[in-house]
């Protein structure tokens, strides 16, 4: 795999860009209120260093298997992210709001067959086995992810839950990502990889790219403190959680009253 010299250039501002992402959430004390997306970027940093690694000391196998054994844990920490979202999203009381659970579960498996289902139709044009494997394996996370956050930010605006400003952030910059990432990833199935590689080439830069404009994002709204939102008292806090559950008995004695 030969890299130019922009590949070199996005894949060090991409790193450069994690390292201080990484920096403002520890000094901003962000860390403790975004375990995940913490290691999420860490996890990046380090995968970073050692595929540089591998390319320069390892063959052309290794840094394949070392490519995709990689992305695991990467695609694990995303699916992390996204519940830690949710968490904050959906749990204004520190439980999950009524019925937003088992909602939140029905549409993860929902954008789980579209993705399956894309993935299954896509039929990329390559030369080798290899790129077909990385193109599908790439549309497939790319589709679920998009899926998941736009599905994640309609429902919270259906329900009418409330958003925390620097969740907001962090899940606008990922959706928009994730969906710029779809698109690039149909194109790169529709494409294929010929001889020619320039449109594959240049579909990958304009999404590092825009996954760099992410993150500078983040590195300047997460600096930034959230507006102050005044803490419920005790005493109200506790009433509000027993109208919640009294609120959920009620709907769930509808329901069974509703089937009979």
């Amino acid at each position: 795999m030969h890299l130019t010299g922009l590949d070199l250039l996005f894949w060090a501002a991409s790193f450069a860009g994690h390292i201080v992402l990484l920096s403002v959430l520890c000094i901003r004390h962000r860390v403790r209120s975004f375990p995940f997306f913490t290691a999420f970027i860490a996890a990046d940093i380090l995968r970073t260093i050692a595929l540089y690694v591998i390319k320069h000391f390892g063959t052309k196998t290794t840094y394949f298997y070392g490519y995709w054994y990689l992305a695991i844990p990467d695609v694990a920490l995303q699916f992390c992210v996204i519940y830690e979202l949710a968490s904050y999203i959906f749990r204004p009381l520190g439980v999950w709001a009524s019925d937003v659970r088992r909602s939140f579960i029905g549409l993860g498996s929902l954008c789980l067959m579209i993705a399956i289902s894309l993935t299954w139709l896509a039929s990329p044009h390559t030369r080798l086995w290899v790129q077909a494997v990385i193109i599908r394996g790439n549309l497939f996370s790319a589709a679920l992810m998009s899926e998941l956050f736009a599905g994640m930010i309609a429902l919270s605006v259906t329900v009418g839950l409330p958003w925390k400003t620097h969740v907001a952030n962090i899940a606008q910059g990922l959706g928009i990502y994730s969906v710029i990432d779809v698109l690039v990833e149909a194109a790169h199935s529709y494409f294929g990889v010929g001889r020619d590689t320039r449109a594959y080439n240049d579909l990958s830069h304009a999404r590092i790219a825009v996954y760099l404009a992410c993150t500078l994002y983040w590195i300047i709204m997460l600096w930034r403190e959230a507006p102050y939102s005044r803490k419920l008292p005790a005493q109200m806090h506790r009433d509000l959680l027993t109208l919640q559950e009294k609120l959920g008995y009620s709907l769930q004695t509808l329901r069974s009253r509703s089937r009979q």
